[in-house]
């Protein structure tokens, strides 16, 4: 058995190689994982820098596909199904990563906006100012977002009509001071239910007509896919945001980036606890479906303990060094150190 692999997943190679000695493990650098490299792969496991579709997996013998990511709209899911290839993700196993971005990216924003005089204001101080939090998608993330921004002593409104939860994405809207987005990529199906079930499209969700029935000023965040927003609608509507993710990553807008009030490289869910989660759930994952021993990386420790800045301030020295060359979004993003949650 054969495991093609993105070089970039933590400990995966050395778990593989240490427990699984019966399965051979190659890894790659994921501008070299193509259709002939997979070929003779049995399973993939990859990032979302590799687009698994048709034109990678046809002629190859490949029965199952791991993300070690929360998002899968790199897999063309579809496919895979049609042709009885297994495929699994990750989901959650960033998710208190991502809150702390935002907590940093609310802390940041209000103390430069005046609205806080500092990070340790009591929540009394939010609540006088009587700002409301908008979350749409309110799953790994989007929960622990309420509950953080709740103890922040905002107000918060919800929004996932997958889940039945919350208010209309009008109301988020109309009512909101900060709106940030936690949903899936999903594009426009025709028709719109899939299996009896209504599909609730996110591709440009954040659009110029939602962002005209914002209240004035009202920031928006993005750390969830990059076309969840209209980025050309966003950069025209004036309203201040805040992006992780973008649309055509790693070629990102430039004037996009330097309008941002803060702007990082898809970083928000890169913490050490993040990675070792999503590994180990692509582990498990493909244990279960090839019927081997579960390997548990618990202790397994980083080869580099260098750990990345996760002092207060820490997206605001993220942001500027890549608004001073967002052609190194891609480098920047693969030299970035691990937060520690």
């Amino acid at each position: 058995m054969k495991i093609v692999c993105d070089e970039h997943i933590p400990f995966l190679v050395e778990a593989v190689r240490r427990e699984w000695q019966e399965v051979e493990i190659c890894p790659m650098n994921p501008d070299k994982i193509d259709a002939n490299t997979v070929r003779d792969a049995d399973i993939l496991a990859l990032r979302t820098r590799t687009k698994v579709n048709g034109h990678l997996l046809k002629g190859s013998r490949v029965r199952m596909v791991c993300t070690a990511t929360i998002g899968f709209d790199h897999i063309d899911t579809a496919y895979c199904d049609a042709h009885h290839i297994r495929w699994t993700s990750c989901p959650g196993c960033n998710a208190q990563a991502v809150c702390n971005y935002i907590e940093e990216a609310l802390d940041e924003y209000l103390i430069a906006s005046g609205l806080t005089a500092a990070r340790s204001d009591s929540e009394a101080v939010l609540q006088q100012r009587g700002l409301t939090l908008g979350i749409v998608g309110v799953g790994h993330v989007g929960s622990r977002v309420a509950r953080m921004a709740e103890r922040k002593g905002l107000r918060v409104l919800l929004n996932d009509p997958p889940q039945g939860i919350g208010v209309s994405l009008g109301e988020i809207a109309e009512n909101c001071d900060i709106i940030t987005f936690h949903v899936p990529l999903t594009m426009p199906p025709s028709p719109p239910y899939r299996g009896g079930r209504r599909v609730f499209p996110t591709w440009h969700l954040c659009d110029g007509a939602f962002l005209a029935k914002c209240k004035p000023g009202a920031l928006i965040i993005n750390a969830a896919r990059g076309g969840v927003v209209d980025e050309q609608a966003l950069l025209l509507s004036g309203h201040p945001y805040i992006l992780d993710t973008w649309e055509n990553e790693p070629h990102i807008t430039p004037e996009l980036a330097q309008h941002a009030f803060r702007a990082s490289m898809h970083i928000a869910g890169y913490s050490l606890q993040g990675k070792r989660n999503a590994t180990q759930m692509c582990l498990d994952a493909i244990a279960e479906a090839f019927s081997l021993p579960r390997i548990d990386i618990s202790l397994y420790r980083y080869a580099d303990t260098k750990k990345g800045d996760s002092a207060p301030g820490w997206l605001a020295r993220i942001s500027d060094s890549l608004k001073k060359d967002t052609t190194a979004f891609e480098l920047l993003r693969k030299s970035y150190l691990l937060r520690e949650e």
